[in-house]
């Protein structure tokens, strides 16, 4: 036996989640155990879509019962369970979660210390893991900022590296949260760990942006499972992933299980330009051309518009004439995405 995972509930299933279930013989691993419901412009009654994110929240909370480790890669609401009668379901788990103190902006923040508060009151604090630390951030080195300012303009960056100048003075402002030990409950910070457990290991990335540079959304972090010689990479919100450098990570990893969240092209237009979902779209193709990866699951931000596969055709064509098992969640699971029975729903 190997690694064996599940995709718990998808974007393509009908209600916003990336949550995906991991087993090695070693652990049991939940990685963002959360979904939200669809957005307004979505091409469904509003009953369905109430009926998909309750299926989603009632699968996930069956899954999470026999977690060993939890992951929560940031703090939207559709990749952790957040409300207070849900918040005792992580009890006898350890939690990696988004470090609620820097590369984090604002709205996040305040979800982070809401949440921290809940699971504080909850599960009692036996012991703080951490103190508070001083540190000093640097703007994010760029590795294409030519290709960049040749894309959006040289104002882009300079905007960009001013509002991260500001938002990192205010890291160093706010009161610091800690890592913590409860009673039946672990908390600890996600980035940058490496984590072994008998014969796997869980290797958690150093802050990501969520989409493109800059992206005042913020940051989370990937998650690599690795046992036996397989390995399964989890992005969470890379949206695309966007990122050149983002996309050259995972042709190193080479995982050969590579779940990924797909370009917001239900924004195009609005947040996402033309420039970046091409970025997005030659990202993914050199992805597919580079990795040997047996089953690549792509979906979430992604399916939440019927033109989702005519926005990324050549990555499903490249895919395809290369003999790559390229598929939403619900495709893997044995079933059509909910949004390509658009016309049925109206009916609903």
């Amino acid at each position: 036996m190997g690694i064996d995972f599940q995709p718990v509930w998808f974007d393509s299933l009908g209600a916003k989640s990336m949550a995906t279930f991991v087993s090695t013989p070693d652990t049991k691993i939940f990685i963002d155990p959360g979904a939200a419901e669809m957005q307004p412009g979505y091409p469904a009654p509003e009953k369905l879509k109430k009926q998909w994110k309750k299926q989603a929240k009632e699968r996930i909370k069956k899954f999470l019962k026999s977690a060993d480790i939890v992951v929560i890669s940031h703090y939207h609401h559709d990749h952790y369970l957040w409300e207070e009668d849900e918040i005792i379901l992580y009890r006898g788990k350890t939690l990696f979660v988004k470090n609620p103190n820097h590369h984090i902006n604002q709205s996040q923040r305040e979800r982070s210390e809401e949440f921290f508060s809940q699971l504080m009151k909850i599960f009692g604090v036996k012991k703080t893991l951490t103190d508070h630390v001083k540190l000093q951030f640097d703007p994010p080195d760029l590795h294409n900022s030519g290709s960049l300012a040749d894309l959006y303009g040289k104002k882009f960056i300079d905007n960009g590296i001013s509002w991260y100048k500001n938002l990192s003075a205010k890291w160093s402002e706010y009161e610091w949260i800690p890592e913590f030990e409860g009673e039946d409950l672990t908390v600890l910070f996600g980035e940058g760990r490496l984590i072994e457990i008998g014969n796997t290991r869980i290797k958690l990335t150093h802050p990501m942006f969520h989409g493109i540079e800059f992206s005042r959304t913020g940051w989370v972090f990937s998650t690599v499972v690795e046992y036996g010689g397989e390995k399964l990479l989890h992005t969470s919100d890379l949206c695309g992933p966007v990122i050149e450098s983002y996309a050259d990570w995972i042709i190193l990893e080479n995982p050969d299980y590579l779940i990924v969240d797909g370009p917001m092209t239900y924004m195009l237009g609005y947040l996402l330009s033309g420039k970046t979902l091409k970025r997005a779209v030659e990202n993914m193709i050199r992805i597919v051309e580079n990795t040997t990866t047996k089953v690549i699951i792509y979906d979430h931000h992604l399916l939440r518009e019927v033109n989702y596969r005519e926005h990324t055709q050549a990555v499903w064509h490249y895919a395809k004439s290369r003999g790559v098992n390229l598929v939403t969640a619900a495709e893997f699971l044995g079933m059509k995405p909910v949004i390509e029975t658009v016309t049925d729903l109206s009916e609903h």
